[in-house]
């Protein structure tokens, strides 16, 4: 008990000692700024050859241009100039309390703020109120009552804008590096952004623990993925704009005996490459072209007719799977694709009782892993799990979707 008040007694020495060098710092730093509206209205540039006051200060402090000119404005609300042509300040009383060391710049930051909004024949009252509050409160609730005043000296609010919407500011850059990965930067409006983060919010959730392990992605991983997503939600988008009188596509190029193994690689695109075993994946069902070479390189086969799932059956396994059909996701259809049971590339017929619907997680889980599946008895999907997570290897079904109660 004696230790726990000795620690007590030095806390509250602490604390004392830390306010009264507050009170110090907040009393230089006012004597500061009543210092620079004297230089500004006698001339920065007679007295020290600078262009601004702002200036001089981020000099003489060494500190950032952006800090020196928020020191500077906040100095001229505070202190009148001495030119006739000067404008009065706008919180003299405020000035005076952070002379004596007993306000913030937060504090005063928010006093001054709410007085620029209140007409200058009630300031005085609507400063000796906010100067009271702010005795015993914090900034926000300063700032609050800052906004009740200004409701109550004008109920009706500013005059509505009948000027036209300007038109939002977007800007997007999508840069190939030598190594093959891509830079995304960009700059939005304000609705685009909002829009574009609850649509990642939503697709970066971390994946519920099915079999395969907990979901230990980083946040800017599961934010990388759910960017995937989304490019693979807009290309399954029934409403995209055509290409040359297509739907928008990568062509990627492999040769028939990598495609069939997975060993190997492919060229995406123009420029890029993929392995082997990612064309296999996304020869089911995504909007990557497979042209499949022979031994000389010779196109044998585009693949187009063959594997990719028409809207007809495509609708078919949305109403039989409701989503991705692994145990335990909650995936709806739109974030899927259809996969071959049967690899296309070793024959598997585009066909419902050869496809299942899977998210493009699950989908390359099932490519490069030991996980099987299979459509069962009675038309559903089920899946295998591998020997190392359950020797009898158990068929497992996703639930959560709530299947309709027939078989397809």
């Amino acid at each position: 008990m004696a230790t726990e008040a000795v620690w007590k007694t030095d806390a509250t020495v602490l604390a004392d000692r830390i306010c009264a060098l507050l009170t110090v710092v907040r009393s230089a730093e006012a004597s500061i700024g009543a210092l620079l509206v004297e230089i500004e209205s006698r001339g920065v540039m007679e007295l020290f050859g600078y262009r601004s006051v702002a200036r001089l200060l981020e000099h003489l402090a060494d500190i950032p241009k952006s800090a020196a000119e928020t020191m500077v404005k906040r100095a001229r609300a505070l202190h009148p100039g001495h030119h006739l042509d000067s404008a009065p300040a706008v919180a003299p009383l405020t000035a005076a309390a952070a002379a004596e060391g007993r306000l913030s710049d937060p504090m005063i930051d928010t006093i001054v703020g709410a007085l620029t909004q209140i007409p200058a024949s009630h300031r005085e009252d609507a400063e000796q109120h906010l100067l009271g509050l702010a005795e015993d409160a914090g900034h926000k609730q300063v700032a609050a009552l800052g906004a009740r005043i200004v409701a109550h000296l004008d109920p009706d609010g500013p005059e509505p804008d009948s000027t036209e919407p300007v038109t939002p500011s977007r800007e997007l850059s999508l840069r190939r590096r030598r190594t093959g990965v891509w830079e995304l930067h960009g700059r939005f409006d304000d609705e685009t952004g909002t829009r574009a983060s609850a649509l990642l919010d939503a697709l970066a959730e971390r994946r519920t623990s099915t079999g395969e392990g907990a979901d230990l992605r980083s946040p800017l991983e599961r934010y990388g993925d759910a960017f995937s997503d989304a490019i693979d939600l807009a290309l399954n988008s029934p409403a995209l704009p055509m290409q040359a009188g297509e739907r928008a596509h990568v062509m990627v190029a492999v040769h028939l005996n990598d495609l069939k193994s997975g060993v190997g690689e492919a060229t995406l695109g123009d420029t890029g490459a993929m392995s082997a075993a990612e064309a296999r994946i996304h020869a089911c069902d995504a909007m990557i072209i497979p042209a499949v070479l022979g031994e000389k390189s010779e196109p044998l086969n585009l693949g187009r007719l063959r594997r990719l799932i028409s809207a007809g059956l495509r609708r078919a396994l949305y109403l039989r799977d409701r989503g991705c059909a692994f145990p335990g996701c909650h995936r709806p259809p739109r974030h899927c694709q259809g996969h071959h049971i049967q690899h296309w590339s070793e024959g598997g017929r585009t066909d419902l009782h050869n496809l299942v619907l899977m998210c493009a997680h699950h989908h390359r889980l099932l490519h490069r892993s030991g996980w099987e599946v299979r459509i069962a008895a009675d038309g559903l999907p089920e899946f295998l799990p591998p020997a190392f997570l359950d020797k009898e290897r158990k068929p497992r079904r996703n639930n959560l979707h709530d299947p309709l109660p027939f078989a397809a």
